[in-house]
């Protein structure tokens, strides 16, 4: 059960002053994106009007707790039928900054940037790789994690 007394009232406006969440409010609960998105297709429980609904009554913590505002693939089918031009895949993207923001991190994405910090990208690229490249007249990749843990340097100094 959720009661309005744990809502935080001002969650909304901050969603609406980031670029990208501006379509939050036009939202009137219609459920095309819900009924539309190929993520619901394979995860039911999956609901993203749900989550634009949280939102809106300002349930800041149980939105960007959640694993639900991660499952979202980007795919922009929501978007594309939305008759309000919400424009949700640009809202889920604003959800997940706001989410780091506070320190919540889906586990799957720290495990992405470990990986970025010791291979230079999210799989280490080895003699496998380099020898069907080869056989193709590519030129051999070579990488390193120095310049993208520079960069996941100053990043994280800029969160957190």
């Amino acid at each position: 059960m959720i009661t309005l007394t744990k809502s935080n009232a001002e969650f909304k406006y901050k969603v609406v002053e980031k670029f990208g969440g501006e379509g939050l409010s036009r939202c009137f609960a219609c459920g095309t994106c819900t009924a539309g998105c190929p993520v619901r297709e394979i995860e039911k429980t999956y609901n993203p009007r749900r989550i634009i609904r949280l939102a809106i009554l300002g349930f800041k913590d149980l939105v960007l707790k959640s694993d639900f505002v991660w499952l979202c693939s980007g795919c922009y089918t929501c978007t594309e039928r939305c008759p309000q031009d919400v424009r949700l895949t640009d809202v889920m993207n604003v959800l997940k900054n706001l989410a780091v923001e506070e320190g919540f991190i889906h586990p799957s994405f720290v495990a992405q940037i470990d990986a970025l910090k010791k291979n230079g990208a999210l799989y280490e690229i080895g003699d496998f790789e380099n020898k069907k490249r080869s056989g193709l007249d590519l030129p051999k990749i070579i990488r390193g994690p120095k310049p993208i843990q520079k960069i996941i340097k100053r990043t994280i100094k800029k969160i957190g």
